[in-house]
């Protein structure tokens, strides 16, 4: 699996959590996928 689709797989979990622990867990795991896909573009060469 991709970094992308685990953020697409965690985004749609976040849009079906049922408890509110649940869903910041979720955005938790969102938050730092999306900061790691963040910091590996971060590190490459310019087009």
């Amino acid at each position: 699996m991709t970094m992308e689709q685990h953020i697409e797989e965690l985004r749609a979990e976040l849009r079906n959590a049922p408890t509110l622990e649940e869903r910041r867990q979720i955005e938790s795991e969102l938050n730092a996928a999306i900061e790691q896909t963040d910091a590996e573009i971060q590190t490459l060469p310019p087009h």
